[in-house]
């Protein structure tokens, strides 16, 4: 994330966008972006999302049928915190057998490809045309057609629900 001050105003503005990262905070995943699956099940990973994912990468099932891909880091903070939740609540079991069975872990190639496993390609019945989403610490690979779907179905509340998903913050 990129935020600073700005000299307009007399000096008194803010939040413009500068070329300054927030020290301690990693960069979120922002965007949408439409690669192509090529016949061996390798995609290549948006320039913006390479970085982040160079040392390595989980992939595993997603919610609404997508593959979630977490930096290693952030999929062992999101592993900690699992590990804290209480084993005997089923919802608990049965949540982490099923994200820790599909994990995949996935270094990047030289050219920024991963290959996705078939186990996962058939879960978010992936074809060619993919959607691979930033969805701020994690990225998200879509079919592209469940994509546009989702969205659709999901974007006429976005403007609604701010206040219930984050009350206060906005």
């Amino acid at each position: 994330m990129w935020v600073g001050s700005f000299g307009g105003l007399g000096g008194k503005g803010w939040c413009a966008v500068v070329d300054v990262p927030i020290s301690g905070l990693p960069t979120p995943f922002l965007g949408t972006h439409t690669p192509k699956l090529d016949e061996k099940g390798r995609l290549i990973l948006p320039a913006k999302f390479r970085d982040p994912l160079a040392e390595g990468l989980v992939m595993a099932k997603g919610q609404e049928r997508c593959i979630v891909v977490y930096p290693m880091a952030e999929f062992y903070r999101f592993a900690a915190q699992m590990q804290t939740a209480p084993s005997s609540v089923s919802g608990v079991r049965d949540y982490t057998r099923v994200l820790a069975s599909s994990a995949s872990p996935e270094v990047p190639d030289r050219q920024g490809r991963i290959t996705i496993p078939p186990m996962l390609r058939e879960y978010a019945a992936l074809g060619r045309d993919l959607a691979v989403i930033g969805n701020i610490s994690r990225v998200e690979i879509w079919q592209l057609d469940a994509w546009n779907r989702y969205l659709a179905d999901k974007e006429p509340a976005y403007a609604s629900q701010s206040e219930e998903v984050m009350p206060g913050r906005f």
